[in-house]
């Protein structure tokens, strides 16, 4: 079983933040999973089983988080490049599971796990709302707890056939149920624009 949990949160709208910070976090949080898998993708596909959990965020599956956009774009990435490593695994008996935690009360929104923009900007008033909930009031006050998440994941690694996607948290499962609605509620409304863009079929 591999569990790829390395990573840090990245705070800071997406003009404050320099590239450098924004290429580091992709490094740590993409790359650095990316690396994982590519060493122990080969002892897994031999041995023709395991389990691989890939730790995103719920970041990693909505986006409405003011401040944490390149954070947000290194868990999409995950997701996204979870569902694909599963796909291919599948046929090697290995199972690849993306993880989007919630709140979970580790050191995650401490100074050592947390970058903050060099260059702030004062405009960005949600940015900074957000950034001092998150520091100030969430911060030690996480409803997770850690000892149980790592109890579920030892327990879909003995399922015979584990979910690709795996929410952890109320918190979490309640933001992925608005994020499904919402998304479904904009296909909807916008379905008879957007299917119009094929081909004209001639009679």
């Amino acid at each position: 079983m591999v569990v790829n949990n390395a990573g840090y949160g990245q705070l800071g709208g997406l003009e404050e933040l320099t590239d450098q910070e924004a290429r580091q976090n992709f490094e740590v949080n993409v790359f650095g999973l990316l690396n994982v898998l590519r060493h122990a993708t080969p002892h897994l596909r031999q041995q023709g089983s395991g389990q691989v959990f890939n730790i995103s965020s719920v970041g990693g599956y909505t986006g409405n988080f003011p401040g944490w956009g390149i954070y947000c774009g290194t868990k999409f990435a995950v997701a996204g490049l979870t569902e694909s490593y599963a796909a291919e695994m599948k046929e090697f008996g290995v199972h690849a599971t993306v993880v989007y935690p919630g709140y979970f009360r580790t050191d995650f929104l401490t100074s050592g796990s947390l970058g903050t923009p060099k260059n702030p900007i004062a405009a960005y008033q949600a940015v900074r709302d957000s950034q001092a909930a998150h520091e100030q009031q969430i911060n030690g006050n996480q409803p997770g707890a850690p000892v149980k998440a790592a109890e579920v994941l030892i327990q879909v690694s003995k399922a015979e056939n584990p979910p690709v996607h795996l929410f952890l948290g109320a918190d979490a499962n309640q933001m992925a149920a608005q994020q499904m609605a919402t998304v479904q509620h904009e296909v909807q409304q916008w379905q008879a624009v957007t299917s119009a863009t094929d081909f004209a079929t001639v009679a």
